[in-house]
């Protein structure tokens, strides 16, 4: 089994943010496996099971913890599946690619990104690939929490989606062929 995960913020306010692009992602992949999210009764997080051939079963979350903390959720989710590091795909956003792009990795550091730090300090390693979609960098005078949080405006809003689709290809060939195919085929 694979866990796939999508970085984001819950609740309407943060609806069509720049730092939801992760979910955004997860949204699209699931409706093309025909998966619903369901809020799980033991933890802050929304989950979805699913399979694809090639690659096996599948479980995709959403934590609801907020960014700074969506790595709280993973070992309760990661143990009880047996699942380590290697079996984990996260998908967040990233400020430093351009509006739309995609960067995939097979692991590195947080980049400033404070899911991916969360996610990095709570499992203790830096060894999970990564789905990175690019929101653009900050307009000058802006903080980076300001223009994370920011709601898309409509030509933001199709690019982000036009990019969750290629992501959702993208977590397919991954899973599928492995990270070094999806590197050479989406980066």
């Amino acid at each position: 089994m694979k866990l796939v995960v999508g970085l984001g913020n819950p609740g309407r306010a943060y609806a069509h943010t720049r730092h939801n692009a992760g979910w955004a992602v997860l949204d699209e992949f699931a409706k093309r496996r025909r998966a619903t999210f369901r809020r799980s009764w033991r933890r802050p997080v929304q989950t979805a099971k699913t399979a694809l051939e090639g690659a096996g079963p599948l479980l995709l979350a959403k934590p609801l913890t907020y960014m700074n903390r969506s790595g709280d959720v993973l070992p309760g989710l990661m143990r009880p599946a047996g699942l380590a590091a290697q079996d984990l795909i996260v998908v967040a956003d990233d400020v430093n690619l351009p509006l739309g792009t995609l960067r995939i990795r097979p692991k590195g550091g947080a980049g400033g990104h404070n899911g991916l730090k969360s996610v990095i300090e709570r499992l203790g390693t830096e060894e999970f690939a990564r789905v990175r979609v690019g929101v653009g960098a900050q307009r000058e005078g802006r903080s980076l929490t300001d223009h994370v949080l920011e709601r898309l405006d409509a030509a933001e809003r199709q690019a982000v989606a036009a990019a969750a689709v290629q992501a959702a290809e993208a977590l397919e060939c991954l899973l599928v062929e492995g990270v070094e195919s999806a590197m050479n085929r989406f980066n």
